[in-house]
């Protein structure tokens, strides 16, 4: 039976072999599950089930319209695929709701879809004018439109400067607090004039379309990505049965740091320094799997454009975490 045509010809997973190749020593005995946490498209999913007899996979995605195409696109394979409309911080709930202590794999594959920017109503693409939204649940909460017409002109640089690494976020807040006092934004096509009107043009010859790191930023923040994530991948980390594997796919630096972070806490004894024998419950309960952040090879970068920001790491569960550190944040 072959896979819905929308799914399979709009997505080109990243990094795909790579991300099998690094979970399959965890998945491959009998009975293994693997948590999707970022379903999307069901890319990543559909060739850990085609690839690896016997896993189950439950994936997870605030997403309604991806749950939908990702479960048409799955629905070969009965069974052994669950989808949950759920944001990935609430893996332990999750999980908790199907009496599953553990599971031996975990993916992460953060950012925003290509559904999410090829549905050009959702207002994720600076590409086409469509109302400003950017959620990735669109049942409700805080809208792009909400932040650019109710915050505050200095936290609204913020937001642009933090999360978008935009130089010129303190002249593009001013000017859209100039803009909405005559009427509030509410149109894509509206923001990309102003940040046209706000980069000066010798800038905006070189790095990209400018617009897209004043997009990001928005994103980030009325899908609150980087609070999550925190949350998630300390979560996902105790959801992991000894011997398990998480993998995360990140395609920004905050995000990058905040798995980086996570992962060498756990990779680090908790000792204090000069003991002559380290206690059982501080020695490290990771292994990291990947030196450092691993990127895409040049031939992929060259097809899949999303791929050129990825940084993938990995990390394997050695032995519960310390009562001493659960819960403690790295």
């Amino acid at each position: 039976m072959s896979e819905p045509r929308e799914t399979a010809d709009r997505h080109t997973p990243v990094l795909l072999d790579r991300c099998v190749e690094l979970l399959a020593p965890a998945l491959e005995q009998p009975g293994a599950v693997l948590v999707d946490c970022t379903l999307g498209m069901g890319g990543h999913t559909e060739a850990v089930l085609e690839r690896l007899a016997g896993v189950r996979v439950i994936g997870l995605d605030r997403d309604r319209q991806a749950l939908d195409l990702a479960g048409r696109r799955l629905a070969r394979f009965g069974d052994r695929f669950e989808g949950v409309h759920a944001v990935y911080d609430e893996i332990g709930d999750v999980l908790a709701e199907r009496d599953l202590p553990a599971v031996q794999g975990v993916l992460m594959d953060l950012g925003v879809s290509s559904l999410q920017l090829d549905e050009a109503e959702r207002g994720f693409s600076y590409a086409h004018d469509a109302p400003l939204d950017m959620r990735m649940d669109s049942s409700g909460g805080l809208t792009a439109a909400d932040v650019l017409n109710t915050y505050d002109e200095r936290e609204l640089a913020r937001v642009l400067r933090e999360y978008g690494e935009e130089r010129f976020a303190a002249r593009i807040a001013r000017n859209v607090v100039r803009a909405r006092a005559t009427r509030p934004l509410t149109r894509t096509g509206e923001l990309v004039d102003i940040l046209r009107a706000s980069i000066p043009a010798a800038t905006r010859k070189t790095g990209g379309n400018p617009a897209k790191r004043s997009f990001q930023a928005l994103r980030i923040e009325v899908n609150a990505e980087l609070e999550v994530l925190g949350r998630a991948v300390p979560a996902a980390i105790e959801a992991l049965a000894v011997g398990g594997r998480i993998v995360v796919e990140a395609y920004h630096s905050l995000e990058d740091r905040i798995v980086k972070r996570a992962f060498a806490a756990g990779a680090t004894s908790s000792a204090p320094d000069g003991l002559p024998v380290v206690p059982e419950t501080h020695l490290p309960y990771l292994r990291l799997v990947t030196r450092g952040a691993e990127e895409a090879p040049p031939d992929e970068r060259e097809h899949n454009p999303r791929s050129a920001s990825v940084r993938l790491r990995a990390a394997e569960r050695l032995r519960p975490t310390p009562d001493h550190l659960r819960g403690v944040r790295p």
